[in-house]
Protein backbone atom coordinates (compact mmCIF):
# COMPACT_ATOMS: atom_id res chain seq x y z
CA UNK A 1 0.00 0.00 0.00
CA UNK A 2 1.30 3.45 -0.97
CA UNK A 3 -0.30 6.71 0.16
CA UNK A 4 0.66 10.18 -1.10
CA UNK A 5 -0.31 13.52 0.44
CA UNK A 6 0.90 17.10 0.12
CA UNK A 7 3.41 16.44 2.89
CA UNK A 8 4.65 12.88 2.32
CA UNK A 9 4.46 9.60 0.50
CA UNK A 10 4.11 6.45 2.58
CA UNK A 11 4.59 2.78 1.75
CA UNK A 12 3.42 0.18 4.24
CA UNK A 13 5.63 -2.84 4.83
CA UNK A 14 5.61 -6.05 6.83
CA UNK A 15 8.76 -5.88 8.98
CA UNK A 16 8.76 -4.19 12.41
CA UNK A 17 10.78 -1.39 10.79
CA UNK A 18 9.72 2.14 9.84
CA UNK A 19 12.17 4.31 7.90
CA UNK A 20 11.46 8.04 8.10
CA UNK A 21 13.12 10.47 5.65
CA UNK A 22 11.88 13.87 6.88
CA UNK A 23 14.27 16.12 4.92
CA UNK A 24 13.92 14.50 1.50
CA UNK A 25 11.26 16.94 0.30
CA UNK A 26 11.90 19.62 -2.32
CA UNK A 27 8.41 21.08 -2.82
CA UNK A 28 7.81 24.75 -1.95
CA UNK A 29 4.31 26.07 -2.72
CA UNK A 30 4.49 28.90 -5.30
CA UNK A 31 2.83 31.39 -2.96
CA UNK A 32 5.62 30.82 -0.43
CA UNK A 33 8.39 30.75 -3.01
CA UNK A 34 7.36 34.26 -4.11
CA UNK A 35 8.46 35.66 -0.74
CA UNK A 36 11.74 33.76 -0.60
CA UNK A 37 15.24 34.77 -1.66
CA UNK A 38 16.81 33.26 -4.76
CA UNK A 39 19.02 30.98 -2.65
CA UNK A 40 15.92 29.09 -1.49
CA UNK A 41 15.33 27.69 -4.97
CA UNK A 42 18.67 25.86 -4.75
CA UNK A 43 17.31 23.80 -1.80
CA UNK A 44 20.91 22.99 -0.91
CA UNK A 45 20.07 21.67 2.56
CA UNK A 46 17.88 18.86 1.25
CA UNK A 47 18.74 15.29 2.22
CA UNK A 48 19.12 14.51 -1.46
CA UNK A 49 18.45 11.07 -3.01
CA UNK A 50 17.91 9.17 0.24
CA UNK A 51 14.85 7.51 -1.27
CA UNK A 52 17.14 6.13 -3.96
CA UNK A 53 19.91 5.20 -1.55
CA UNK A 54 17.42 3.32 0.65
CA UNK A 55 15.64 1.89 -2.38
CA UNK A 56 16.41 -1.66 -1.25
CA UNK A 57 14.42 -1.20 1.97
CA UNK A 58 11.00 -1.62 0.39
CA UNK A 59 11.88 -5.06 -0.94
CA UNK A 60 13.15 -5.92 2.57
CA UNK A 61 9.65 -5.26 3.86
CA UNK A 62 10.24 -1.95 5.62
CA UNK A 63 7.56 0.70 5.92
CA UNK A 64 8.86 4.01 4.54
CA UNK A 65 7.63 7.57 4.96
CA UNK A 66 9.25 10.13 2.65
CA UNK A 67 8.77 13.87 3.01
CA UNK A 68 7.63 15.80 -0.05
CA UNK A 69 7.55 19.31 1.43
CA UNK A 70 10.89 21.12 1.71
CA UNK A 71 12.47 21.71 5.10
CA UNK A 72 12.60 25.37 4.04
CA UNK A 73 8.80 25.42 4.43
CA UNK A 74 8.81 23.62 7.78
CA UNK A 75 11.25 21.25 9.42
CA UNK A 76 9.49 17.98 10.16
CA UNK A 77 12.27 16.97 12.56
CA UNK A 78 11.90 19.93 14.94
CA UNK A 79 9.63 20.20 18.00
CA UNK A 80 6.26 21.83 17.30
CA UNK A 81 6.97 24.52 19.89
CA UNK A 82 10.22 25.47 18.15
CA UNK A 83 12.43 24.63 21.14
CA UNK A 84 16.11 24.20 20.27
CA UNK A 85 17.37 20.63 20.10
CA UNK A 86 20.92 21.79 20.79
CA UNK A 87 20.81 24.74 23.21
CA UNK A 88 23.80 27.00 22.84
CA UNK A 89 24.73 25.65 19.41
CA UNK A 90 23.92 27.01 15.97
CA UNK A 91 21.02 25.11 14.47
CA UNK A 92 17.96 25.66 12.28
CA UNK A 93 14.44 26.25 13.54
CA UNK A 94 10.94 24.91 12.91
CA UNK A 95 10.44 27.33 10.00
CA UNK A 96 14.03 28.17 9.06
CA UNK A 97 14.89 31.79 8.28
CA UNK A 98 18.32 30.97 6.86
CA UNK A 99 20.32 28.15 5.28
CA UNK A 100 22.93 25.98 6.97
CA UNK A 101 25.48 28.48 5.70
CA UNK A 102 23.66 31.46 7.19
CA UNK A 103 22.15 32.87 3.99
CA UNK A 104 18.71 34.49 4.47
CA UNK A 105 15.91 32.40 2.99
CA UNK A 106 13.29 35.18 2.86
CA UNK A 107 12.94 38.58 1.28
CA UNK A 108 12.51 41.44 3.78
CA UNK A 109 9.09 41.36 5.40
CA UNK A 110 8.34 37.74 4.42
CA UNK A 111 9.81 35.74 7.31
CA UNK A 112 6.89 33.63 8.59
CA UNK A 113 5.26 35.06 11.71
CA UNK A 114 3.59 33.03 14.47
CA UNK A 115 0.29 32.80 12.59
CA UNK A 116 1.95 31.52 9.42
CA UNK A 117 4.07 29.05 11.36
CA UNK A 118 0.93 27.68 13.03
CA UNK A 119 -0.70 27.28 9.62
CA UNK A 120 2.29 25.32 8.29
CA UNK A 121 2.35 23.22 11.43
CA UNK A 122 -1.24 22.14 10.85
CA UNK A 123 -0.96 21.76 7.08
CA UNK A 124 2.38 19.92 6.79
CA UNK A 125 3.97 18.94 10.11
CA UNK A 126 1.01 17.30 11.81
CA UNK A 127 0.07 14.95 8.93
CA UNK A 128 3.63 13.58 8.76
CA UNK A 129 3.70 12.90 12.48
CA UNK A 130 0.22 11.45 12.54
CA UNK A 131 1.35 8.92 9.93
CA UNK A 132 4.47 8.04 11.93
CA UNK A 133 2.39 7.53 15.08
CA UNK A 134 -0.19 5.41 13.29
CA UNK A 135 2.39 3.15 11.66
CA UNK A 136 4.43 2.70 14.84
CA UNK A 137 1.25 1.73 16.66
CA UNK A 138 0.28 -0.72 13.91
CA UNK A 139 3.71 -2.36 13.78
CA UNK A 140 3.99 -2.57 17.56
CA UNK A 141 0.56 -4.18 17.80
CA UNK A 142 1.53 -6.70 15.13
CA UNK A 143 5.09 -7.51 16.22
CA UNK A 144 5.33 -6.49 19.87
CA UNK A 145 8.22 -4.09 19.23
CA UNK A 146 9.28 -1.75 16.43
CA UNK A 147 12.40 0.02 15.18
CA UNK A 148 12.13 3.58 13.85
CA UNK A 149 15.12 4.48 11.66
CA UNK A 150 15.31 8.22 10.96
CA UNK A 151 17.38 8.66 7.81
CA UNK A 152 19.33 11.86 7.15
CA UNK A 153 22.28 13.16 5.17
CA UNK A 154 24.30 16.36 5.23
CA UNK A 155 27.30 17.98 3.56
CA UNK A 156 30.52 16.75 5.13
CA UNK A 157 31.86 20.29 5.62
CA UNK A 158 29.66 22.99 7.17
CA UNK A 159 31.83 25.28 9.31
CA UNK A 160 28.83 27.20 10.67
CA UNK A 161 27.41 24.01 12.22
CA UNK A 162 30.43 21.89 13.14
CA UNK A 163 34.22 21.94 13.16
CA UNK A 164 36.17 20.05 10.54
CA UNK A 165 34.86 17.22 8.42
CA UNK A 166 31.90 15.29 9.78
CA UNK A 167 32.34 11.53 10.36
CA UNK A 168 30.83 9.42 7.60
CA UNK A 169 28.13 7.79 9.74
CA UNK A 170 26.66 9.70 12.68
CA UNK A 171 24.31 7.67 14.85
CA UNK A 172 22.02 9.36 17.36
CA UNK A 173 20.05 7.77 20.18
CA UNK A 174 19.43 10.83 22.38
CA UNK A 175 22.42 9.83 24.51
CA UNK A 176 21.06 6.32 24.88
CA UNK A 177 17.46 7.21 25.73
CA UNK A 178 15.75 6.38 22.43
CA UNK A 179 16.66 2.70 22.02
CA UNK A 180 17.99 -0.27 23.92
CA UNK A 181 21.81 -0.34 24.16
CA UNK A 182 22.08 -3.81 22.64
CA UNK A 183 20.17 -2.62 19.57
CA UNK A 184 22.45 0.32 18.74
CA UNK A 185 25.43 -1.90 19.58
CA UNK A 186 24.30 -4.44 17.00
CA UNK A 187 23.97 -1.75 14.35
CA UNK A 188 27.29 -0.08 15.14
CA UNK A 189 29.10 -3.43 15.18
CA UNK A 190 28.08 -3.82 11.55
CA UNK A 191 29.08 -0.25 10.74
CA UNK A 192 32.53 -0.90 12.19
CA UNK A 193 33.05 -3.67 9.62
CA UNK A 194 32.85 -1.16 6.76
CA UNK A 195 35.39 1.35 5.45
CA UNK A 196 33.61 4.40 6.90
CA UNK A 197 34.24 6.44 10.02
CA UNK A 198 31.42 6.51 12.55
CA UNK A 199 30.40 8.05 15.86
CA UNK A 200 27.48 7.58 18.26
CA UNK A 201 25.85 10.62 19.88
CA UNK A 202 28.48 13.03 18.62
CA UNK A 203 27.47 16.28 16.94
CA UNK A 204 24.11 14.71 16.08
CA UNK A 205 22.23 12.98 18.88
CA UNK A 206 18.91 12.58 17.08
CA UNK A 207 16.28 15.15 16.24
CA UNK A 208 12.71 15.49 17.42
CA UNK A 209 11.57 12.29 15.70
CA UNK A 210 14.18 10.14 17.40
CA UNK A 211 13.79 11.80 20.79
CA UNK A 212 9.99 11.92 20.79
CA UNK A 213 9.09 8.49 19.46
CA UNK A 214 11.98 6.47 20.85
CA UNK A 215 10.57 4.88 24.01
CA UNK A 216 12.39 1.61 24.59
CA UNK A 217 10.44 0.91 27.78
CA UNK A 218 7.35 0.91 25.53
CA UNK A 219 9.10 -1.31 22.96
CA UNK A 220 9.54 1.50 20.41
CA UNK A 221 13.22 1.95 19.59
CA UNK A 222 14.53 4.86 17.50
CA UNK A 223 17.90 5.49 15.84
CA UNK A 224 18.90 8.46 13.71
CA UNK A 225 21.59 8.06 11.07
CA UNK A 226 23.04 11.32 9.75
CA UNK A 227 25.22 10.32 6.82
CA UNK A 228 27.88 12.38 5.10
CA UNK A 229 26.62 13.09 1.58
CA UNK A 230 30.14 12.54 0.27
CA UNK A 231 29.45 8.82 0.55
CA UNK A 232 26.90 8.73 -2.27
CA UNK A 233 26.51 12.05 -4.12
CA UNK A 234 28.04 15.37 -5.17
CA UNK A 235 27.83 17.78 -2.26
CA UNK A 236 27.64 20.87 -4.48
CA UNK A 237 25.04 21.83 -7.10
CA UNK A 238 23.62 20.11 -9.04
CA UNK A 239 23.82 17.58 -6.16
CA UNK A 240 24.04 14.58 -8.48
CA UNK A 241 23.63 11.02 -7.27
CA UNK A 242 26.85 9.02 -7.67
CA UNK A 243 25.97 5.34 -8.22
CA UNK A 244 29.56 4.11 -7.88
CA UNK A 245 29.84 5.68 -4.43
CA UNK A 246 26.36 4.57 -3.40
CA UNK A 247 27.11 0.96 -4.29
CA UNK A 248 29.79 0.94 -1.61
CA UNK A 249 27.59 2.14 1.24
CA UNK A 250 24.25 0.54 0.29
CA UNK A 251 25.16 -3.04 1.26
CA UNK A 252 26.40 -1.79 4.63
CA UNK A 253 23.15 0.11 5.18
CA UNK A 254 21.16 -3.02 4.45
CA UNK A 255 23.26 -5.10 6.85
CA UNK A 256 22.82 -2.47 9.57
CA UNK A 257 19.06 -2.52 9.16
CA UNK A 258 19.05 -6.33 9.12
CA UNK A 259 21.08 -6.36 12.33
CA UNK A 260 18.69 -3.91 13.96
CA UNK A 261 15.63 -5.96 13.06
CA UNK A 262 17.26 -9.20 14.22
CA UNK A 263 18.24 -7.64 17.55
CA UNK A 264 14.74 -6.23 17.93
CA UNK A 265 13.42 -9.79 17.90
CA UNK A 266 15.28 -10.48 21.15
CA UNK A 267 13.73 -7.38 22.75
CA UNK A 268 10.09 -8.22 22.09
CA UNK A 269 7.90 -8.79 25.12
CA UNK A 270 7.34 -12.49 25.74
Amino acid sequence: MTDTTATYSFTQGTLPLLISIPHLGTEIPPELQAGMADIASLKQDTDWHLDQLYGFAQSMGASIIRARISRYVIDLNRPPDGASLYPGQTTTTLCPADTFRGEPLYLPGHVPDATEQARRLAAYWQPYHQQIRAELDRLKAQHGAVLLWDAHSIASLLPRLFDGRLPDLNFGTADGRSCAPQLIDAVVNVAAQGPFSHVVNGRFKGGYITRHYGQPDQHVHAIQLEMSQLLYMQEDAPFSYEPSRAQTVQPLLQRMLDAGVQQLETLRPR
